[in-house]
């Protein structure tokens, strides 16, 4: 049960992560030929695709929390393991989304905040051009 719990919240969240992508992949494309405004645009573009996967993933399948259904809890000597029920099943695949989309927000957070001040930087830099030039 526990290696079908883990397999479910891996695609779960790889699915969540695979979304996210889908409908950012455009907006992050266009900030970052803006900002960039060279072909390395689109490797920034894959790699920031590849952390959003890594950081979905990563969050949604949290390993520390999945041991409470194989071991018993360490500062217990008389813990038992955790049993899955549907209940737990239900609060686990919402955990996962949850979680696997919260991690993505603090990257994508981090990405715009960094993408705004490149912005900035960029137009005060036309704009300087553009007084020099005249």
């Amino acid at each position: 049960m526990f290696f079908t719990l883990l397999l479910v919240t891996f695609v779960l969240s790889f699915s969540v992560s695979a979304i996210v992508v889908r409908i950012f992949s455009i907006p992050i494309d266009q900030i970052l030929k803006r900002i960039i405004a060279d072909e390395i645009s689109t490797a920034w573009l894959k790699y920031l695709k590849f952390a959003i996967f890594v950081v979905g993933v990563s969050a949604g399948v949290r390993i520390y929390e999945l041991e409470k259904y194989i071991t018993p809890a360490r500062w217990d000597k008389d813990s038992k393991v955790i049993e899955l029920t549907q209940e737990r099943w239900v609060l686990e695949i919402y955990r996962t989304i949850i979680e696997s989309l919260q991690g993505i927000a603090w990257l994508l957070l981090v990405f715009f905040i960094f993408a705004l001040i490149a912005f900035v930087i960029v137009r005060f830099a036309e704009i300087r051009k553009q007084k020099t030039d005249n």
